[in-house]
């Protein structure tokens, strides 16, 4: 009776908590459309961490929290940045860790060791994680050799685990085909992915079983697929670019006007190098596209000036890093083997460094990388607000309406197919669907009343 007693006292302890948190979000000026959103990535956090109560969190535990939902390729980057406030305003303003009392001067409640009980709820975006077993660093070493990014080892990595995780953390050596097919179902039964998530999963498992485990699946059947919808790509006016552009400045200005203005993949305009950028031939090279494919297209002419400008601050920018003893970039591994002195040559720095160096991940060398993607698609969201868009607009959105704006200038399909990088004609025709004037340019009949 006593043990019945203590726990719903501390259950209603919790309860009274989390409402005052919500009050608390209201009073801050959170939308209360948004505030279950704020709450339901503060119960996360509370729960990622058992045994250690949000009285104890450090500043630790939060960037692994947030790290752990940055590997999750199922999350938009605004949910990250969600996450990231709601976590903020609970430790920061609500606990107030610093001064060891919450906005109400109350004891936190999950400090409590009967509150610290609650389990997760089935589909916790954190669930507790288990230790990884020697797969893991077999996985890590198969994919560097192969060159592959950090973006798909994370991506890979997650999904594996995530496998592992549906089936109670078995030896992967003990399941079969018959599992993969099981949680692949239940990725498009259950949680409703899209049918890219799906693949991505199913190629992460297939490099696990053949490369890692060295045991091919085979033939896996049938299993339930995620749907493909039919969804004609977003594309902006002419007028609807110029008004996108017009609140950016500085290099994000920069990074948009060559994304719309030579349609480029975001990811390859961040990773140009400086000698990738030819202003006697006027034209840009992308090297390791996507699909590790080399190729040229159109240096946008209006943004010469700037570009050069912009270089000049670059190479200070440069000039400063080696006088510190730094200056040096990534290298393709082969490259950095034969020429180990060339990441700290002039035409091997990026075109849009970041604004501060870091540790490299592999070899641990602190070293000045690009600007990261996520500053960029935020830049490009918030000068759509700005605008006043209403179409949702991301940087790949300027790559589409290079495309359709080419051919609705006259261009030929072939030409613009080699200058997007797509390996099939096919992939191309979809702008053709997207014209201003499809078909054969009929008109609606209510315009003839």
């Amino acid at each position: 009776m006593k043990r019945f007693s203590s726990d719903t006292q501390a259950s209603h302890r919790l309860s009274a908590f989390w409402a005052g948190y919500r009050t608390f979000l209201a009073e801050k000026g959170i939308e209360s459309k948004l505030i279950k959103w704020y709450e339901h990535w503060s119960l996360s956090f509370a729960k990622a961490f058992r045994g250690v109560s949000l009285r104890s969190r450090t500043p630790q535990h939060v960037r692994a929290f947030l790290g752990n939902l940055k590997s999750n390729p199922s999350l938009q980057d605004w949910q990250i940045k969600q996450a990231e406030e709601a976590v903020r305003l609970l430790c920061d303003d609500y606990l107030r860790l610093d001064d060891g009392a919450d906005a109400s001067g109350r004891k936190d409640p999950i400090a409590d060791p009967a509150a610290s009980s609650i389990p997760p709820t089935p589909e916790s975006p954190i669930p507790p994680r288990q230790p990884d077993g020697p797969w893991a660093a077999k996985v890590r070493t198969e994919m560097r050799l192969r060159h592959n990014s950090l973006r798909t080892e994370k991506s890979y990595l997650y999904w594996m685990r995530h496998y592992l995780r549906f089936h109670d953390h078995i030896d992967p050596l003990q399941l079969d085909g018959a599992a993969v097919r099981d949680f692949l179902s239940h990725l498009a039964e259950h949680r409703q992915v899209a049918a890219s998530t799906q693949n991505q999963a199913l190629n992460a498992l297939v490099f696990l079983y053949e490369q890692v485990l060295h045991r091919p699946l085979g033939d896996i059947g049938e299993f339930a697929r995620a749907k493909k919808p039919k969804k004609l790509p977003v594309v902006l006016s002419r007028d609807e670019v110029k008004r996108l552009l017009v609140p950016l400045s500085g290099s994000y200005a920069l990074i948009a006007g060559l994304l719309y203005g030579s349609g480029l993949r975001l990811m390859e305009c961040l990773r140009l190098r400086v000698k990738d950028a030819d202003f006697d031939l006027g034209q840009i090279v992308v090297r390791d596209g996507k699909g590790e494919k080399d190729r040229i297209t159109v240096f946008p002419e209006r943004y010469r000036e700037q570009l050069l400008g912009h270089l000049e601050k670059v190479r200070t920018l440069h000039v400063e890093d080696l006088a510190a003893g730094l200056g040096d970039v990534w290298m393709p591994p082969a490259l950095a083997r034969k020429y180990p002195a060339a990441g700290r040559e002039w035409g091997w720095q990026y075109v849009f460094p970041a604004g501060s160096v870091g540790v490299d991940p592999d070899c641990k060398k602190v070293r000045r990388h690009h600007v990261h993607e996520r500053a960029v698609q935020q830049a490009i969201r918030l000068a759509a607000r700005r605008a006043g868009l209403s179409k949702p607009v991301s940087p790949h959105t300027l790559r589409h309406s290079f495309a359709t704006h080419l051919l609705e200038s006259g261009s030929d399909i072939r030409t613009v197919q080699e200058l997007l990088g797509h390996s099939d004609v096919s992939t191309t025709m979809i702008y053709t669907h997207v014209l201003n004037k499809p078909g054969l340019a009929v008109k609606s009949p209510v315009d003839g009343l």
